[in-house]
């Protein structure tokens, strides 16, 4: 029956005119047919996907850039760092930290649950391969997706769902800066940036006031560096807890039973009352509150960890925008001038998205972020879905790779007939691999003419007549 349809399917092919143009179109790549989903990225936002699917029973091949899972966190980020919210708000779907885990992980220790999760759900990304380029083929129905591994090596996977999961935070943004090359000194991004211990006596100035640039400035005064932090926007900085609980915690207690600009002016309320006026100190607060703005445009609050108790006392100075950079000299917008050894851009990350996708409806081609907001952001046209494009953290990762995961098995479920699954990957097999219809007609059966799933057909009607 398999090798009858497999045959009625060959004949239609090789009649077809796209079909045979394209089986005379050379290529260099392997190509390929994954059952399940492609997801590209392997930080927390590609595993929680994995993971969901997993349970669901639905395979998937995992593409990474780089040679680890969590690149950012392994390779581009701070040693200090800590998780800067409360763990119960930063699991990944079907597996919690351990007991023994501090409220704030450490950099190191979300690390080793990061590899444990990959672990436990045997996720095996396929390290040192870049998506260049993801394009639906209406004509196949199925996503092409072209990958360079490391030593230039092409490969090409076709898929049906494509999820997206690189994430927020795929490339560094470093700001053009008038004379930056006469600068003379240390510049570089924080992905760039381990410890202060380097620039211990001195005179280092951080550009960006978020969370990353003001633990930086701690962490540089902690080293005995001279560090000033330049703020160019208005801020809000929050107590990381109050009244004995984490600030991001008590928020979504609150929410449950106050509309958000309540909650905004509790949260300010309580600020003000333990931070004091942190306009006064050059940190002007935002015209809405932290949640509404966080709500509105993603602009995550700063958790103070102590940087502003030293901005209160002197130990790190605030200034305002830089105008222009001469030799370790620094000339400010508002007309001073200040000698500094080093600069560091606390300036964030953006999407890569725009660059490799070739799609236009469900990202944006500005900020490479899905177009619809969350929570309607996670699913697109023709299984091309996102996961990690919340600007909700992990909490909103979670959610969206629990929804991927349902959407994708309903699809998959309603393909149960294995033989009509079988045909269909051969049919994409016989494509992409350029095999000879005739020669397959003609009942030639070389290894190496033959594709891997016709293979199994004649193994398992070999099995079946013996027994």
């Amino acid at each position: 029956m398999e090798h009858h349809c497999l045959r009625e399917i060959q004949g239609k092919l090789a009649h077809d005119p796209i079909f045979m143009e394209k089986m005379m179109t050379k290529s260099s790549s392997r190509c390929p047919c994954v059952a399940g989903p492609v997801i590209v990225g392997a930080g927390p936002s590609g595993l929680a996907a994995a993971a969901c699917l997993k349970q669901k029973g639905v395979p998937s091949v995992v593409l990474e850039r780089s040679n680890c899972i969590a690149s950012l966190w392994q390779l581009k980020t701070y040693d200090r760092l800590r998780l800067h919210l409360p763990k119960q708000f930063c699991e990944l779907p079907l597996m919690g930290f351990p007991a023994g885990f501090p409220t704030y992980p450490t950099k190191q220790q979300f690390i080793d649950y990061l590899v444990d999760y990959a672990e436990n759900f045997d996720i095996k990304p396929r390290f040192n391969e870049t998506v260049e380029q993801a394009e639906y083929d209406a004509t196949l129905g199925f996503w092409r997706v072209r990958s360079v591994g490391a030593k230039g090596e092409e490969m090409e996977y076709v898929c049906r769902w494509l999820v997206v999961a690189t994430g927020e935070n795929a490339e560094a943004v470093e700001p053009e800066i008038e004379g930056m090359k006469e600068f003379g000194g240390d510049i570089r991004h924080t992905s760039f940036y381990k410890s202060g211990e380097e620039f211990r006596g001195k005179k280092v100035l951080v550009v960006g006031c978020g969370n990353s640039g003001m633990e930086v400035c701690l962490d540089l005064y902690n080293h005995n560096a001279k560090p000033s932090i330049v703020v160019r926007e208005t801020v809000h900085v929050l107590p990381r807890e109050m009244l004995g609980k984490s600030t991001f915690g008590l928020s979504m207690w609150l929410l449950k039973w106050l509309p958000m600009r309540l909650v905004d002016r509790f949260l300010l309320l309580v600020s003000w009352f333990m931070l004091g006026d942190t306009a006064r100190f050059g940190l002007d607060r935002p015209q809405l509150g932290p949640l509404e703005l966080k709500n509105r445009s993603g602009k995550t609050p700063v958790l103070d960890v102590g940087t502003l108790a030293k901005i209160k006392s002197g130990d790190i100075k605030v200034c305002s925008a830089i105008k222009h950079l001469k030799r370790h000299v620094v000339e400010f917008v508002n007309g001073k001038t200040e000698s500094f050894d080093a600069i560091i851009f606390a300036t964030g990350y953006k999407s890569n998205v725009p660059r490799w996708l070739k799609e236009n409806e469900m990202f944006s081609k500005k900020d490479g972020f899905p177009r619809r907001p969350f929570p309607n952001g996670w699913k697109g046209e023709c299984g091309l879905y996102a996961v990690g494009f919340t600007k909700r953290g992990l909490l909103g990762t979670s959610i969206d790779a629990k929804r991927i995961a349902e959407d994708i098995e309903g699809c998959w479920n309603e393909r149960q007939n294995i033989n009509d699954l079988l045909v269909e990957v051969e049919r994409i097999w016989f494509l992409l691999n350029k095999v000879s219809i005739l020669s397959l007609m003609n009942g030639e059966t070389d290894a190496d003419k033959v594709s891997p799933i016709l293979r199994v057909l004649q193994e398992k009607k070999k099995k079946k007549q013996e027994n």
